[in-house]
């Protein structure tokens, strides 16, 4: 009984009458048009054409602000600053004293080496003049005296034996007359050796020794004074100053900084693929966006790396700039960046970079032409974050596509307005 009533239905099921067909029919229908409409509606794009003008191409990196000519005064022995005699931004001359630290001694050690000094020059002076001015009215008298008994000595010796001759005098008193010019003679070449060579070459080379000995050593306390007592060796303003009167220091701290703070550089770390694109002596920016944005301060490169550093893609070269002209409100210690013009050409057909696209190592733009997009092959020359050069494909009057007004991907063929 349950098997007929389940055939009897199932004709009853399958019954499509002329209204499911009519249904249909105008369900897809409607689906058709819309999709035509779809398909024919024209997107509104944002458009440019090609202009003429200079194009450039450049490569960044950030930098420290140094000083050309800095000088960084650290201390050579932990103590105590006893006085400090410059305030921050203070302009200071050449030998001016900064600071002090504590060494009661230090100028009495340079004095004392001062005066060994001097004593050791004048010893070898005196050597050269072969004895002191007292020496020498010393030695004159003595050879005077030696000549006067010389003389003395040759007249009684000649007296001596005239009276030997006519037997007034015996052998006795002519071998005392002859033995007395004898010693006259010896005194006499005894006081002019004296006057003219008292000193042997070898006591002269040790006076000298002595003089460099001495020489080094009052250098060596005039370090130690200028440690204690630092002087700038260089005309300019005091910029850094992290100390205060009565501090103790560690050996190796920071006193003081001095430099000429018109004459500043940027020490910039460049990756090692732009490196090679950099010269020496070419113009560079410097910006410090985060201090003055907007604001350019005109550099030169200085110097290329000689080595690089890094590991892996990181690699970094550090590169030497030159700031040229006014470095007014350019701290020293600011972080920057430097900006480097590697290529330039000049009045060129450029587009917007976003209006050409990539298609492997191809470029192609959307060209607009009877209200349709066309894609279009071109070339292109420099390139940077903001332009393309175009270098064949376009004319100046063509109309480019950029991009979809509603966000829409753009592709050819596609109705434009």
């Amino acid at each position: 009984m349950s098997d007929v009533s389940t055939l009897a239905a199932k004709p009853h099921d399958l019954v499509f009458t002329r209204g499911h067909a009519l249904i249909g029919g105008t369900i897809l229908l409607i689906v058709g048009i819309a999709f035509f409409l779809y398909r024919q509606r024209a997107v509104e794009v944002q458009a440019v054409s090609p202009l003429y003008e200079d194009i450039e191409s450049s490569v960044s990196a950030t930098g420290t602000v140094v000083p050309t000519n800095d000088f960084a005064a650290r201390a050579t022995f932990s103590g105590i600053v006893d006085n400090i005699y410059v305030h921050l931004g203070e302009r200071v001359r050449p030998g001016e004293k900064l600071l002090q630290l504590r060494d009661q001694f230090a100028q009495s050690r340079v004095d004392n080496a001062r005066a060994a000094l001097l004593t050791s020059e004048l010893n070898a002076e005196n050597m050269r003049q072969n004895g002191s001015k007292e020496d020498q009215i010393a030695q004159a008298s003595d050879l005077a005296k030696a000549q006067s008994e010389q003389i003395s000595a040759e007249k009684a010796l000649a007296t001596v034996q005239q009276l030997r001759q006519i037997g007034s005098a015996s052998d006795a008193e002519v071998a005392s007359a002859r033995q007395r010019l004898e010693t006259a003679n010896s005194a006499m070449q005894a006081a002019k050796t004296r006057a003219q060579s008292r000193y042997r070459p070898e006591d002269l080379k040790s006076t000298e020794a002595k003089i460099a000995a001495d020489k080094a050593n009052l250098a060596g306390e005039r370090v130690s004074y200028g440690n204690a007592n630092v002087a700038s060796p260089i005309q300019g303003t005091v910029y850094l100053l992290p100390v205060n009167r009565y501090d103790f220091v560690q050996m190796g701290a920071e006193l003081v900084h001095v430099a000429d703070l018109k004459k500043l550089s940027v020490r910039a770390s460049f990756y090692e693929p732009d490196i090679r694109q950099l010269k020496t002596a070419e113009p560079v920016r410097v910006t410090w966006g985060s201090g003055a944005p907007g604001h350019v301060w005109n550099g030169r490169l200085e110097s290329k790396p000689m080595a690089v550093t890094g590991d892996g893609v990181l690699r970094t070269g550090m590169c030497t700039v030159d700031i040229i002209g006014d470095t007014d409100g350019l701290p020293v210690n600011t972080s920057v960046t430097v900006t480097a013009t590697v290529q330039k050409h000049l009045h060129v057909m450029t587009l917007p970079r976003e209006a050409v696209r990539d298609q492997g190592t191809q470029h192609f733009v959307f060209r607009i032409a009877d209200g349709q997009l066309k894609k279009t092959a071109v070339n292109v020359g420099l390139v940077n974050a903001m332009k393309a050069e175009i270098t064949s494909g376009l004319k100046i009057d063509d109309r480019v596509a950029v991009h979809a007004s509603e966000g829409e991907s753009l592709k050819d063929n596609l109705r434009v307005k």
